[in-house]
């Protein structure tokens, strides 16, 4: 069962990352007025560069029940619970509450935490 868990945790981070991507360059990046354009194309890349990294921390999640060691399922769940366990507390601080995300990157740990 708990790798069910663990694995629906990966599942559920690459979800959030695919959402955190999408958002961005459909909402939040097109209505942002930043100059020179080369700063903008920055802070679009650094934007997506969590997108891939959040996806790649789901990946992990999947795969650690495969690798039939207890030490790497360990800071695996560890290091990627406290990943999003930061982005779901600074998403709720910077939003104060009203935005889905932080509750969504809340799943994410807590079914990381469950699967551990």
């Amino acid at each position: 069962m708990r790798d069910i868990l663990l694995q629906a945790a990966g599942l559920a981070a690459i979800a959030v990352a695919l959402i955190h991507g999408a958002l961005g360059e459909t909402k939040v990046l097109p209505r942002a007025t930043i100059q020179p354009i080369r700063v903008r194309n920055l802070i679009r890349l650094v934007w997506q560069a969590g997108t891939v990294a959040w996806i790649g921390g789901g990946v992990l999640l999947i795969a650690a029940p495969l690798m039939e060691s207890e030490i790497a399922r360990h800071w695996i769940v560890v290091t990627l619970a406290l990943v999003f366990a930061f982005g779901a507390l600074a998403n709720a601080l910077a939003t104060r509450g009203r935005h889905f995300g932080w509750v969504a990157l809340s799943a994410v740990v807590a079914l990381a935490v469950a699967g551990y």
